[in-house]
């Protein structure tokens, strides 16, 4: 296997492994590598956990996202962070395991200090260089454990006011639904109530139309035997001198028919209006009627002129006639 292994792919191979729910190691990074030494390996795996967790403060400044998309976020992270957390906390077990045995180390070279003092000196040196790294790296490490708690609440919080959102918008659905129900029932009252007032009005408009031919219907009987009555008196009048008298009451009763038609028509004329224009037909049957009626009056008056001309004219006496 090469040494010399890129540290880009080892950072993706660290992120793969963590990706799937387990802790980095140098043995699960090379076997996802499928190559690179464990000295190698190891380093960079050093760097990726110091980088870690400004990755992390870089992934919680996201946008707003739609619920569900933010809950599996939310729950994705959780788990990182747990995942994480357990990692670092290893790991400081081991850096202190380390510095245990660093410091184990250093007393012995206390004691080998004594033999060889210039030697010891410089060893000394060496162990309290290393020692002070050991300490800043702890110190470091402590710090990166107190930002991802700090992490961790943010995210509960998040996670908090998330959860509460979704109550919100939940309530509001089911309101939303409520309101539509509502309307519906409301629309289908609205409807039956105009049906019904539509059938009310057409039964009754049709019952006026009904009731208007009826009346128009009589007034043509009426004006037939006007008419039939004007007839016969003229033919009398015409037939005999001395139907003059009865000719002139006829005329006259013919008079008071046709005003009486006349009071009728006006008040089936009223009638009429009221249908408006669903009795447009009728209309015209009542214009016929009254062209009628006033040709019917016509002939009264010629009727009545006619039978007093014959009953001006002087009577020949039977002298005369022979």
């Amino acid at each position: 296997m090469a040494v010399g292994v890129p540290e880009n792919d080892v950072f993706a191979a660290a992120d793969a492994v963590l990706a799937r729910g387990e802790r980095p190691t140098v043995e699960r990074v090379r076997l996802e590598l499928g190559r690179g030494s464990p000295a190698r390996v190891g380093a960079l795996l050093d760097q990726w956990w110091e980088q870690l967790a400004g990755r992390l403060r870089g992934e919680t400044r996201l946008p707003d996202l739609p619920t569900e998309v933010a809950h599996a976020f939310v729950a994705i992270w959780q788990q990182a962070i747990t995942l994480a957390q357990g990692v670092t906390e290893q790991a400081l077990a081991s850096q202190r395991q380390v510095l245990a045995e660093e410091r184990e180390a250093l007393s012995a070279l206390e004691a080998r200090a004594r033999l060889q003092v210039a030697q010891a000196r410089q060893q000394k040196a060496e162990a309290v260089t290393a020692q002070q790294g050991v300490e800043t790296r702890l110190a470091d490490l402590d710090q990166l454990l107190v930002q991802r708690q700090a992490q961790i609440d943010d995210l509960r919080r998040q996670r908090d006011e998330l959860q509460a959102e979704r109550d919100d918008g939940h309530h509001q659905v089911l309101e939303l639904q409520q309101q539509l129900l509502d309307s519906r029932e409301q629309a289908e009252r609205a409807r039956d109530e105009q049906q019904r007032y539509t059938r009310d009005v057409e039964d009754r408009a049709y019952r006026e139309i009904d009731r208007a031919r009826e009346e128009g219907k009589t007034l043509g009987t009426q004006l037939k035997d006007a008419q039939g009555r004007l007839s016969a008196a003229q033919q009398s009048a015409e037939a005999h001198q001395l139907a003059l008298a009865d000719a002139r009451e006829q005329a006259q009763l013919v008079r008071s028919q046709a005003q009486l038609a006349t009071i009728q028509l006006e008040q089936t004329q009223q009638q009429v209006r009221i249908t408006g224009e669903q009795v447009n037909t009728l209309q015209a049957e009542l214009q016929a009627m009254r062209e009628e009626l006033v040709a019917t009056r016509e002939r009264a008056v010629a009727a009545e002129a006619r039978a007093e001309a014959l009953a001006s004219r002087p009577r020949r006496s039977v002298k005369d006639r022979g």
